[in-house]
């Protein structure tokens, strides 16, 4: 499936979800694309937590760790990591061309803060440039149940230009795993980005 190379920003944060991260992060790589990847310390540890995966101490070990997991050494994507301090990095910046960003999974504290424009580490700050720059911004919660200062967030990231995505995957495609349940929504998320992929079926109408 030969797709237009293009870069995206992936963040990781607290909540449960790492195999949505790590499957939509292996995808968009295979698929030819370069990903800028942020993890928060929160991400990090549902990354150990959920997927058994450590990362190293420096941003270069934890960058092989992350190529090694995913399994895409010789891909056509690429994969750069970024310390969630460096507001410097491009896609803290308007001006550098990402094509979007994905936020998976999403914490509800991260939700708040880039409603509020809020940018206190990068991912917030590159959050906050996709949605002032007006390009796509797809936000995975997963948390329940949902407070009304959560829903209310939600409400205000979506006037603002957001994709609410939250994982809540269907079973009309009758999953045989785990991995089916995951690759629907990492297929979801592909879509709002605007990515042709086969990671999950499309409904048909058939009843």
């Amino acid at each position: 499936m030969t797709q237009t190379k293009k870069t995206f920003a992936v963040g990781i944060t607290g909540g449960s979800g790492a195999p949505y991260a790590l499957r939509t992060l292996r995808a968009l790589i295979e698929l030819g694309h370069d990903v800028h990847l942020v993890i928060s310390p929160s991400g990090e540890k549902i990354l150990r937590l959920e997927s058994g995966l450590r990362l190293g101490s420096t941003l270069k070990e934890s960058e092989q760790a992350l190529r090694v997991a995913l399994e895409v050494e010789g891909k056509s994507g690429s994969l750069r990591l970024f310390d969630r301090d460096n507001v410097a990095a491009p896609i803290a910046s308007g001006s550098y061309p990402s094509a979007g960003m994905v936020i998976v999974p999403c914490s509800t504290g991260t939700l708040g803060r880039i409603a509020s424009g809020i940018s206190s580490n990068l991912i917030e700050r590159a959050a906050d440039v996709m949605l002032k720059e007006r390009r796509p911004l797809i936000l995975v919660p997963r948390e329940t149940p949902l407070s009304e200062i959560h829903l209310n967030n939600m409400l205000t990231l979506r006037r603002a230009g957001a994709d609410i995505l939250a994982a809540m995957p269907g079973f009309y495609h009758k999953p045989q795993s785990i991995a089916d349940l995951v690759d629907m929504i990492a297929g979801r998320i592909l879509d709002r980005l605007g990515i042709e992929s086969d990671l999950h079926p499309k409904w048909g109408g058939d009843l």
